[in-house]
């Protein structure tokens, strides 16, 4: 479900521009999901604020860092005030895990069938994060499955995301 004003629980989306971007835009494209539209996610806290994996590990900031760019904010279709608040507070528990743009490497090995040894404990290790495995991650610690296709936990991308819960019908 899209929103226009965020609650506690939901999740932004949005661009990166510059070198970054890019190549989070290449991960996203080698692991199957083009190059879309989004390329960051983070999750919305109470009191204005977010929780967001970063290159110096998983930061609070406030929700007005992103008052200058265009936002996507979704959540599946109706959450209780409990289950928000659920959502917010197990995703604190990841605040300084680093950020690991190896995560996009080994999302991708599994796409293509490389038999990496402990590819799959690297992928499902929640010891590093990129942004949109904070944000499902928290939604399991809080009891929601965002996603019931058998994927292997914490493969998971903002385009992901985005095809997960952007479209209505789910």
């Amino acid at each position: 479900m899209i929103r226009t004003e965020p609650q506690p629980g939901d999740i932004g989306l949005t661009s990166i521009t510059g070198p970054v971007g890019r190549l989070i835009q290449i991960g996203q494209w080698l692991n199957g999901d083009g190059f879309g539209p989004y390329e960051h996610a983070f999750l919305v806290l109470p009191d204005d604020q977010l929780i967001e994996a970063e290159p110096g590990g998983a930061q609070v900031a406030p929700l007005s860092e992103y008052d200058d760019r265009e936002v996507l904010y979704l959540s599946p279709a109706e959450l209780t005030p409990a289950q928000r608040e659920a959502i917010a507070s197990c995703a604190l528990k990841y605040r300084d895990v680093p950020y690991s743009f190896l995560d996009y490497a080994a999302l991708a090995a599994h796409r293509f069938h490389l038999p990496v040894p402990g590819l799959r404990t690297y992928v499902e290790s929640t010891g590093h994060m990129i942004c949109s495995q904070l944000c499902d991650q928290a939604y399991k610690d809080a009891g929601i499955q965002l996603f019931d296709d058998g994927r292997w936990e914490g493969y998971v991308t903002p385009m992901d995301l985005y095809n997960q819960l952007a479209d209505p019908t789910r």
